[in-house]
């Protein structure tokens, strides 16, 4: 059905795909939360007793993974807990640079292949590229700083409680537990 003075193959409400769009949310959302915490740097915003934790600093380190003192000796990282977001369809990957010479390769996303493998199945999840480029942090390294990664779950194959191998082009966390 076409509406009187339209064409039949323009753009309706119905032809949008529901994954652009939540795609767009979802890097909307990211955009949002990694300015937030500028917002608070004008001498006449300054945080009071109550917000002095920021989010950042409430993330703590992660105890699960096996080898973690060597991925911060070498790779001068600190994981993060991984969880699932934007209702499953992502993974948020994150870390806190705690050297940042060390950690610089890690944010050079032209020369690093970046996955996320799920050990019981075998499926590879990649990041998704947006016009605006990957959904991950690509800046001068910053120690005490947290950095991500959002990986495509389009097909919800990771869960809470799956394990998986986060690489970064020679950077391997291995049996990393996702958190709801």
């Amino acid at each position: 059905m076409s509406i009187k003075g339209t064409p039949k193959n323009s753009c309706t409400v119905d032809s949008v795909d529901f994954r652009h769009v939540l795609f767009l949310v979802v890097l909307f959302l990211v955009m949002i939360s990694m300015r937030l915490p500028s917002f608070a740097q004008t001498p006449e915003c300054q945080p009071g007793p109550a917000l002095e934790k920021s989010s950042e600093a409430q993330l703590e380190p992660r105890p699960d993974a096996k080898g973690e003192a060597g991925i911060e000796e070498r790779w001068g990282i600190q994981l993060l807990p991984v969880r699932l977001t934007a209702a499953g369809n992502m993974v948020d990957f994150r870390y806190r640079i705690i050297d940042a010479e060390k950690a610089q390769p890690l944010l050079n996303r032209k020369e690093n292949t970046t996955y996320l493998l799920d050990q019981a199945s075998g499926a590879r999840l990649s990041v998704p590229v947006s016009s605006l480029g990957a959904l991950r942090a690509t800046t001068k390294p910053i120690v005490g700083r947290n950095y991500f990664i959002l990986f495509e779950n389009a097909r919800k194959v990771i869960k809470p409680g799956s394990k998986v191998t986060v690489g970064i082009g020679e950077f391997r966390a291995e049996n990393v537990t996702v958190e709801k």
